[in-house]
């Protein structure tokens, strides 16, 4: 087959194939994003546990889930934005840059997103599970695996500082995507999904201590509710119930941060002012 004739075939099987309803698009879009980032980034926190740590390290941790977030975003982007988060939907909501159905579906889709990406995760990675642990499911101490879908707070860690370690870290993730995708800001919009990746591979090396920078109600959620497949009710019942908090303060953090930007920089910036030169009429010129 010759290029000619691949393409030929391509084109006829996209406009076979081609979703004529913008809304499902998104969501299908969405669905397709969150389950590849989290099937690549439980992927590397895996690599790192069930193999003692020897195969990755904490900053490749960092680095791994940021660029997971940047590729991921990246092949969303000309359908739903590649939000990948339901606290960005949120924000978008407040900022009517999405209506209430379209949060609604998108928040529904991106957990069942991270869901099934934790489950393919898994499923790649069961013989090491069964190596590393054996019929160990523990959710915390040594051989716990549960750690390698969501997060469960040490126990010298309060609720409260876990909810505040929330808020803040999805706080500095909408500040700068704020700041990213501000057109006074003057970046190039193919550069926005690397600066994604950017900013929480940053968050991660600043704040990932405390529950390991979840922010992201979807992501925590998702994997957790896979994860009761195996460990139990106790993913949920841990540490006084402490898994609902990285699922409401993401919403908190995401409009702090957010409408902090634009109020003390965003809403501050000054337009660049624009020079119009009017061409002489015609007749004018002919006049001369």
């Amino acid at each position: 087959m010759s290029l000619l004739q691949y393409e030929q075939f391509m084109e006829n099987l996209r406009a076979k194939l081609h979703l004529r309803n913008p809304r499902v698009v998104n969501v299908v879009s969405e669905l397709y994003g969150m389950t590849i980032f989290i099937f690549m980034g439980i992927g590397i926190v895996s690599q790192y546990i069930l193999s003692y740590e020897k195969m990755n390290t904490w900053i490749q941790i960092n680095i791994g889930w940021g660029f997971a977030l940047a590729l991921s975003v990246l092949i969303c982007s000309k359908t739903s934005g590649g939000h990948l988060n339901p606290a960005v939907s949120f924000l978008f909501l407040t900022q009517k840059m999405l209506s209430f159905p379209d949060f609604i579906l998108y928040t529904i889709v991106q957990t069942l997103g991270a869901f099934i990406g934790a489950g393919l995760s898994y499923f790649v990675y069961y013989d090491q599970v069964v190596h590393y642990a054996g019929d160990l499911r523990h959710i915390y101490g040594p051989k716990a695996t549960a750690g390698l879908f969501c997060s469960f707070p040490a126990p010298h860690l309060s609720n409260f500082r876990c909810f505040v370690d929330q808020v803040a870290g999805t706080a500095l993730l909408t500040t700068f995507i704020s700041g990213i995708i501000d057109k006074r800001n003057g970046i190039p919009n193919y550069l926005h999904s690397l600066l994604f990746g950017i900013t929480l591979m940053t968050i991660g090396t600043a704040y990932g201590m405390n529950l390991g920078y979840p922010i992201n109600p979807a992501r925590d959620l998702g994997p957790r509710i896979f994860a009761s497949f195996i460990y139990g009710t106790e993913v949920f019942a841990y540490h006084g119930y402490y898994f609902w908090i990285p699922v409401v303060a993401p919403f908190f953090g995401a409009v702090l941060g957010s409408w902090l930007y634009h109020l003390i920089v965003g809403f501050q910036i000054q337009e660049a002012k624009r020079v119009i030169v009017l061409e002489r009429p015609t007749e004018l010129q002919q006049l001369e």
